[in-house]
């Protein structure tokens, strides 16, 4: 099992706050072995297996608790209100009426509570109105490249993992089934997008038209790293008397986002430091699941797949990722951190070019203030261009 450390260290400083722990993020993305491993943790330190108490909603042996009050009734019957209980509700939103445990436990001053859940439902509408200012999230991703060569160890060839990184799955079961068969990794992958196609947006959402909703997939998942509107997409899956409308795009796009298959970058304009309502970017939780719906060349779009790394990477170190509008022309991202500066980052597979490399840096041009300014490229010189760090893309994810 590898270790995913940074999450792990947000739940320990997080330990014993008196705040709900909520681990969302894509199905098989790892939330349940991360909780396991956190568990395991707190018994090392010292926790009695009494005091832990551990339930995965997926598993048959919790159908019975198919209540809330049931199984509130439950966890306060293996609790003591004398000694400090550590609850893991995984995938509470399969019960129903979840909100209401999840807010029933909190009260309680001898438990503290983390919960797992595989689509953004979880923090919508009621359950964010009933907790506001209770609970912090930890939105979990897939095997970062750090992550994925340590599952790796006889290979040290940082080059070629990279190349396979890009192009296939960072799921941790994924990487796993590659090593035996690539053929299962794909069987895999489609039914991770079956269930959340199907499960978790079509029953969810009481679809009807499938084929619409399949068809936006296989475009946006197409065009990961352009700009997209509702309106393009629309005129671009109406043609050829196909007609699907703005508002069905809107709709369908936000059902992707809130099942964490989809991440979505908004525009900001940075001379007028606010966000733009038109043309937001895409990125695509896992490339792998690029393979399952379209024609995926190994070698194509690589500025884009590279991109779709870099972008998730900086959600991971914190922050506001934002696509950037400098006058008239693009910054790749633009990244707003907690102390309110700034990062600026530009993206290329190569540089090499002098044109492609004063096209890169040209975007930086007339960019005011004195916050770092980067040039990530798959080259392998790193050096200071008037002030703009130029760092090789493998170098900086390992940094």
């Amino acid at each position: 099992m590898i270790a995913r450390k940074d999450y792990l260290e947000k739940l320990r400083l997080l330990k014993d706050q008196n705040l709900i722990k909520v681990i969302t993020g894509i199905r098989r993305s790892g939330k349940s072995s991360l909780l396991q491993a956190f568990c395991l943790e707190l018994k090392n330190n010292g926790i009695s297996d009494a005091n832990i108490l551990f339930f995965n909603f997926e598993e048959r042996e919790n159908i019975h608790l198919n209540h809330w009050s049931t199984l509130y009734d439950e966890i306060i019957q293996k609790t003591s209100e004398t000694e400090k209980h550590y609850i893991f509700l995984d995938e509470v939103q399969l019960i129903p009426d979840f909100e209401k445990l999840v807010n029933a436990l909190f009260t309680k001053k001898n438990i503290d509570l983390y919960v797992t859940g595989s689509n953004a439902y979880l923090l919508s509408s009621e359950l964010a109105t009933l907790l506001s200012g209770r609970y912090i999230a930890i939105n979990i991703h897939p095997f970062s490249f750090k992550e994925y060569i340590q599952a790796f160890p006889e290979d040290g060839n940082t080059d070629r993992l990279f190349r396979k990184y890009i192009n296939s799955s960072s799921f941790p079961e994924a990487i796993n089934l590659s090593k035996i068969d690539e053929n299962l990794v794909n069987d895999y992958l489609q039914t991770i997008y079956n269930t959340v196609v199907i499960k978790d947006i079509a029953t969810r959402y009481k679809l009807r038209n499938l084929h619409n909703l399949k068809r936006l997939i296989n475009f946006v998942f197409e065009h990961v790293g352009s700009y997209l509107s509702p309106g393009n997409i629309a005129e671009e899956l109406s043609k050829g008397n196909k007609t699907i409308s703005h508002n069905t795009i809107t709709k369908y796009l936000d059902f992707l986002v809130k099942s964490y298959i989809l991440y979505p970058a908004a525009r900001f304009d940075i001379k007028g430091k606010e966000l733009l309502k038109t043309n937001e970017k895409y990125y695509l939780i896992d490339l792998g699941l690029k393979n399952i719906t379209i024609t995926n060349k190994m070698d194509g779009n690589l500025g884009h797949k590279l991109e779709n790394v870099i972008y998730f990477e900086l959600l991971r170190r914190g922050g506001k990722v934002y696509v950037g509008k400098n006058n008239e022309k693009e910054i790749d991202f633009i990244v707003q951190k907690s102390n309110n500066e700034y990062e600026y980052y530009q993206v290329a597979y190569t540089v090499s070019d002098e044109k492609t490399l004063a096209r890169e840096l040209a975007a930086f041009q007339n960019i005011r203030d004195s916050y770092p300014k980067y040039l990530l490229t798959m080259d392998f010189d790193k050096t200071n261009i008037n002030g703009i760090q130029k760092i090789n893309v493998i170098d900086w994810l390992l940094d």
